[in-house]
């Protein structure tokens, strides 16, 4: 994947169709609708873990271990977010940490926890976590949807010609639209696919600035 993004962004179309059709050359689009599928999968990580360790912290703060466990899961939830944030720059291109942020070590301890719960990304990346849930389920809907739509629309006047000519067997009454609409409902789906394609990377570039927004400017670090 990185080889990819190294490799030399394609000239830029002079016309207006090039441009349009020209998403197909460019890598982003195709890692954008990668990441876009992984959202669910990541999004449910992540929600669940905030949850989680927020409602133990809480729950706990009345033991003893209430405040080491709370500390733990803010740690934890740095190491979480430097992760996402390399995987957001490796598939939307977004420049990210490639280090935790730490207090300075030189400080008092108390001092310490307490510029940890003043720091703005503690609470940035809760609410990224949080947010990555509905998200991923957005993302993935529309991916899936998008493509799935998009491919049908562009194949099915195919099947229909070899139904036709005897060369596939489809289960059920086919009621097939004039022949002559069977070239412009290819055409539909292959346009719907590079809309999709689009729409894609550029949901791929807005995500990668909330998620630079929320865990890396919200401290004004990197």
């Amino acid at each position: 994947i990185q080889a990819a993004l190294r490799t030399p962004a394609p000239r830029p179309r002079t016309s207006s169709i090039g441009r349009f059709f020209g998403v197909y050359a460019d890598p982003r689009a195709y890692l954008s609708i990668l990441y876009m599928l992984l959202a669910l999968v990541t999004g449910t990580i992540y929600f669940t873990f905030a949850v989680t360790g927020l409602s133990m912290s809480i729950g706990l703060a009345i033991l003893i271990i209430g405040v080491p466990f709370f500390l733990l899961f803010v740690g934890a939830t740095r190491l979480v977010a430097l992760a996402e944030g390399r995987l957001v720059e490796t598939m939307l291109g977004t420049r990210m940490p490639r280090r935790p942020v730490y207090p300075d070590r030189d400080a008092p301890f108390l001092r310490r926890i307490g510029d940890m719960l003043k720091d703005p990304r503690t609470w940035g990346t809760l609410v990224y976590f949080i947010l990555m849930l509905p998200l991923g389920v957005f993302y993935f809907v529309f991916a899936v949807i998008g493509i799935v739509v998009s491919i049908a629309l562009f194949v099915a006047p195919i099947f229909v010609l070899l139904y036709h000519a005897g060369l596939v067997q489809i289960d059920g009454v086919v009621q097939a639209p004039h022949p002559a609409v069977l070239p412009f409902i290819s055409i539909l789906g292959l346009l719907l696919l590079t809309v999709t394609m689009h729409l894609a990377r550029g949901i791929g570039y807005l995500h990668g600035q909330l998620a630079k927004t929320l865990l890396v400017q919200a401290q004004g670090s990197n």
